[in-house]
């Protein structure tokens, strides 16, 4: 009881001043204690039901787990289709595009045009050869051939 009357009149070494109040002193007393000499006895029902804790456990740990990876799978999955919506909207604007052009190119009237321009002249009948159509003679389709072919100077 000293000691705490002791502690309760003290002063702050820091700032020299006594506290207004400290409360109730606290006397804690040291008892070793040995339990060296204990044999823990191993209780199966206990160990039992924490196997099966576990189990449950690691079960609704797998199932969360899978429910998560579906998830963002998913959402990945999501992310690649727009992406590929995306790139089949852009070739098709330039598929589009590439066909108007085509179009344009290919017009006869420019193409005389332009052949105009250069100084050509319109073919005479018997002149053009179309390449296009299948076959008119009905002879089928032709191989070509490596025979050496001549030409005479002058025709």
């Amino acid at each position: 009881m000293a000691a705490a009357a002791a502690t309760i009149c003290s002063t702050d070494p820091v700032t020299g001043r006594r506290p207004f109040w400290t409360g109730t002193p606290e006397i804690y007393f040291s008892k070793a204690i040995d339990n060296s000499r204990l044999v823990k006895v191993e209780d199966p029902r206990r160990n039992r039901e924490m196997k099966q804790f576990g189990t449950a456990l690691a079960c609704l740990f797998l199932l969360v787990f899978t429910y998560a990876w579906q998830h963002f799978k998913a959402i990945e999955y999501g992310y690649q289709i727009e992406s590929a919506k995306r790139e089949l909207s852009d070739r098709t604007e330039m598929n589009h595009a590439l066909r108007l052009e085509d179009a344009s190119l290919r017009d006869p009237e420019r193409i005389d045009l332009l052949a105009r321009r250069m100084g050509l002249v319109p073919p005479e009948p018997g002149q053009v050869i179309r390449m296009d159509a299948a076959s008119s003679d009905g002879q089928g389709p032709v191989m070509a051939s490596a025979i050496p072919v001549t030409v005479i100077p002058g025709q």
